[in-house]
């Protein structure tokens, strides 16, 4: 049987490829696991059926032979470490690929999010503005950081991995959000050059297909 993953029946993003289980996706497009979805709406997250599965009342989640997960940090690991194509052969450079992994989701995704939250649903606050340019430097501060690292190669670690995958995922939230990472070159073509693999694609055009299937007309 095919895994079987969760995802919104009715994405908040428009289906701008932005949800998470967006990585879940690209994840097994690159690997070339088939898998299936079960949609699932705002309500039916909060349901007990689903909070068996995700005990936050989140998306996405995985299911396969009795095993359910939750996190696309640890779905992601677990289907690098089962199939071929997203970690490198050699241990070292396997350890690496996870370091990118949690460097994406625990040092260059928080600052996104928490400045992502604020435009969205605390814009109306007097803080706002003035805490505003303090997010935005501790973005920045990390991006100067990341351009750095990756110079002028391709990926992070000479080859494309899931450490690539999850992190290209967290900029991608900044590119939709605000025109910053133009500010660094060499990330946008990161950027770019994730998004122009075919895997990527896939799962981009799957997701987009979930929302316009739910949008009327």
């Amino acid at each position: 049987m095919n895994p079987i993953i969760t995802a919104f029946a009715s994405s908040p993003d428009r289906g701008q490829g932005l949800a998470r289980d967006m990585r879940v996706r690209w994840a097994l497009e690159e690997v070339g696991q088939p898998y299936d979805v079960r949609l699932v709406s705002f309500t039916e997250m909060k349901q007990p059926a689903h909070l068996a599965l995700h005990p936050f009342g989140q998306i996405p989640t995985y299911e396969e032979d009795g095993l359910a997960l939750f996190e696309t940090g640890a779905i992601i690991l677990h289907i690098a470490e089962h199939h071929a194509g997203l970690l490198p052969g050699d241990a070292n450079a396997r350890a690496r690929a996870v370091t990118w992994m949690f460097a994406a989701l625990n040092t260059v995704e928080p600052p996104i999010v928490e400045r992502e939250t604020a435009s969205y649903m605390e814009r109306s606050e007097a803080w706002h503005e003035h805490r505003l340019p303090m997010m935005e430097e501790r973005i920045r501060t990390r991006l100067g950081q990341l351009s750095a690292w990756l110079g002028g190669a391709d990926w992070l670690d000479g080859v494309f991995s899931a450490g690539d995958l999850m992190m290209a995922s967290v900029l991608l939230r900044l590119k939709a959000s605000s025109d910053m990472l133009e500010e660094y070159p060499n990330l946008s073509a990161y950027v770019a050059r994730g998004e122009a693999r075919p895997a990527y694609r896939r799962a981009f055009a799957a997701q987009l297909e979930v929302f316009n299937a739910s949008s009327p007309g």
